[in-house]
């Protein structure tokens, strides 16, 4: 886990309320690439911040274990989630026992890990057959107006906000895998909207001053397209499924 992914504990607060969460879609896709029901699996959210994946996963019937090692988002997630067992831990060593897991999750963090040592730990983790799911919400660049945003972000940051990096290139070759796109969009205020791509990464670079003052652009930017100020965010949840091999060990 790099020092940047840790700087969202600056952030947990903010980025709990405004960041998204995910459609029912996303599960079902996830249910059916797996080929098992989320209810009363074993699932292990990797990167859980501050539970955003977790509570919905947690919905959905699963026996959730979240892993989280940053202390803000960590806290965050007990305050919201006292009920879900928390494991401060990085995905490259996973403080858990073979076989324990139906399914493991990451859920905006699989790019903060190092592939050489999460996968091994991922497959270890996971019961025979049992499956490591990654996604993300990606901003539809297909739209004009978050393309345009992207665009100003770029001009004016190391970086668009709207990227997702990582993704399921960083797994091996070898490994089989299957991936699916959900569409999805939601409605949101402008100040959520703003607080959301104020908890992104490429902020965590600026002083306050500076972000106030990107943010400030923004809000009278999209103020013209949106002046009732409701933001329509549309996204695409990019998913990545592997299946852990029948038999005694693929590590």
């Amino acid at each position: 886990m790099t020092r940047r992914a840790l700087s969202f504990d600056t952030v947990a607060d903010q980025y709990d309320t405004a960041r998204p969460g995910y459609p029912p879609a996303l599960f079902d896709a996830i249910e059916e690439l797996t080929g098992r029901p989320l209810k009363g699996s074993r699932v292990i959210d990797v990167g859980a911040g501050t539970g955003i994946a977790t509570r919905l996963l947690r919905e959905r019937g699963a026996r959730v274990t979240a892993v989280e090692p940053g202390p803000g988002m960590a806290a965050r997630l007990r305050r919201s989630l006292p009920g879900i067992p928390l494991v401060r831990g990085l995905g490259d060593a996973l403080p858990l026992a073979d076989g324990c897991a139906d399914l493991v999750t990451y859920a905006q963090a699989w790019h903060w890990t190092d592939p050489a040592r999460s996968v091994p730990e991922a497959l270890r983790v996971l019961r025979p057959g049992g499956a490591l799911a990654l996604w993300w919400n990606v901003s539809d660049a297909g739209v004009p107006w978050v393309a345009a945003q992207d665009e100003r972000l770029r001009g004016q940051l190391a970086g668009g906000a709207h990227s997702a990096t990582g993704r399921g290139r960083k797994l091996p070759e070898e490994l089989v895998r299957t991936e699916r796109r959900v569409p999805w969009t939601r409605s949101v205020t402008l100040d959520t909207h703003l607080a959301n791509l104020g908890s992104h990464s490429v902020f965590r670079a600026l002083d306050e001053q500076a972000t106030a003052a990107v943010l400030a652009r923004e809000r009278t930017e999209l103020l013209t397209l949106f002046p009732d100020g409701i933001v329509e965010e549309p996204y695409v949840v990019e998913l990545t499924v592997t299946l852990r091999a029948p038999g005694p060990s693929t590590s």
